[in-house]
């Protein structure tokens, strides 16, 4: 077997995993079929909290128990934090809110780093849209 095609399936396969790498990031996000419910409010109990989902730079779901869920909407846009998908926050308190500050996570060679911190917003509850 000559180098070439050898050059040439390990290019192949470095494109293809690039390609898989990508598309979780390019993949069209759900459409949101979220609307306001009620006040917003500067703050929710840690110990609530169950689950989030970064819809974009600027827009996070906070899921507490009971399938509650408050949109945060930060005030100024926080780079790659869309991309990343993943945020860390430390309080002293045990609730977050609209004072605190994340820190998107970026994946390292050698592990997981925090990157760019970004201010959070008021915590405005969602419900799902009427049919």
């Amino acid at each position: 077997m000559s180098a070439y095609p050898r050059s040439v399936a390990r290019s192949l396969t470095f494109a293809l995993a690039i390609a898989c790498a990508v598309t979780p990031a390019i993949a069209k996000e759900a459409a949101d079929n979220l609307v306001p419910a009620g006040a917003a409010v500067d703050c929710i109990p840690i110990n609530t909290i169950r689950q989030t989902n970064v819809r974009d730079d600027q827009t996070i779901d906070f899921i507490t128990n009971g399938n509650k869920i408050y949109r945060n909407t930060l005030p100024i846009s926080c780079p790659s934090l869309g991309f990343e998908k993943r945020f860390l926050y430390r309080t002293s308190l045990s609730r977050l809110c609209s004072v605190d500050v994340i820190r998107v996570l970026y994946n390292a060679g050698t592990g997981v780093m925090p990157g760019a911190g970004c201010g959070l917003g008021k915590f405005q509850p969602m419900q799902k849209a009427p049919k």
